[in-house]
């Protein structure tokens, strides 16, 4: 179960108000003011956090900032340009924590994804950790942190045309039902990114037409900023409900393994395949005695048009599954968050 939450970021919502302590008139009278820096920052953080991101790192050091800046240089560098008169989708897949079955699963499902629309020399894929393996001409995959992401969006942007294309962005990694998605790269870095942010993001590129598939827990918080009439937006779970199967050691979460590597194999269109993975997860959490996570799809009206097209170009042969099945593991008892670095008292 996804209640493993990256350096307690999570814990943002759940902790108690920062203590405040009344001021004494008499102390007032002498204009002291007792200090309490520590509650004020950890206030300025929780708010950010519900509005934006929070990111706590210790930054890379010189042989391995040269290494990810090379490793995103090469990771853009090779993305085609549009095809004129031709509906190209662009696919970013991120893998946000350093966990290994979320990069395995990230990898995966731009495989899926690259094949199912078409989409070879347009893929993207950024992972932490040691899940996601680069190929042999290049074995250095960039970290999935929020900063890549940005890059990718910004990248991505120049490279399609903005009012045709479309852009398939996954994203796998624990959640949170307060602060979204979270964001680890083991013990160096961890933080969030909110709903309100990961639009800010969508909206800056000026991509219009969006395929959001966000694979975690408390995903469907997502859905009311990310609606607008040209976006779609598939989530492992409600808003108010945890997702299942990301133990360390799995292939894929109940949600990747169900949408990305059975049902988006298959030769139907996008909200057959939503309906037939949501199906099958229904059948596991069952079977395993889980209270149900409620995947979620919205479509915007006027996406329609756009998925009919990449519809289109589905293989007429469906794919085979690759990979341990997520389902048949049991699930993993709910670990307690440690404190951020920042909450952690000296």
């Amino acid at each position: 179960m996804r209640f493993r939450l990256c350096l307690g970021l999570g814990l943002f919502a759940c902790l108690a108000p920062p203590l405040s302590l009344p001021v004494p008139a008499t102390a007032q009278t002498y204009g002291y003011q007792p200090a309490n820096p520590r509650a004020a920052q950890e206030r300025r953080e929780r708010e950010a956090a519900q509005k934006g991101s929070v990111i706590v790192a210790e930054p890379y050091g010189p042989s391995e900032s040269l290494r990810q800046a090379r490793a995103m240089t090469s990771a853009l560098g090779r993305l085609k340009p549009e095809r004129k008169g031709v509906v190209d989708v662009y696919v970013v897949a991120v893998g946000m924590d350093s966990d290994g079955v979320f990069g395995r699963e990230t990898a995966e499902a731009a495989r899926v994804l690259g094949s199912r629309y078409d989409a070879e020399g347009r893929v993207i894929v950024m992972a932490n950790g040691k899940g996601a393996n680069g190929t042999a001409s290049d074995p250095v995959v960039p970290d999935g942190n929020p900063d890549h992401l940005a890059q990718a969006l910004g990248h991505v942007a120049e490279v399609m045309n903005k009012q045709e294309d479309v852009l398939a962005l996954f994203i796998t990694t624990h959640g949170h039902w307060n602060t979204g998605l979270n964001y680890r790269d083991g013990e160096r870095a961890g933080g969030n990114i909110a709903p309100a942010r990961l639009a800010a993001l969508l909206n800056e590129a000026g991509i219009k037409n969006r395929l959001v598939i966000l694979s975690a827990c408390f995903s469907g918080i997502f859905v009311p900023a990310l609606q607008n009439e040209s976006t779609i937006t598939l989530t492992a779970a409600s808003a108010e409900k945890p997702s299942f199967g990301c133990r360390a050691e799995n292939d894929w979460t109940f949600f990747g393994d169900a949408l990305m590597n059975q049902a988006l194999r298959q030769p139907v269109p996008l909200p057959d395949a939503f309906a037939q993975a949501r199906s099958l997860i229904t059948k596991w959490e069952v079977a395993s005695r889980l209270d149900p996570s409620s995947p979620q799809i919205d479509l915007g009206p006027q996406a329609i048009a756009w998925m009919d097209k990449i519809d289109a170009k589905v293989p007429k042969v469906a794919g085979q599954p690759k990979g341990m099945p997520a389902f048949g593991a049991p699930p993993p008892p709910p670990e307690k968050a440690k404190p951020a670095p920042f909450l952690t008292k000296p």
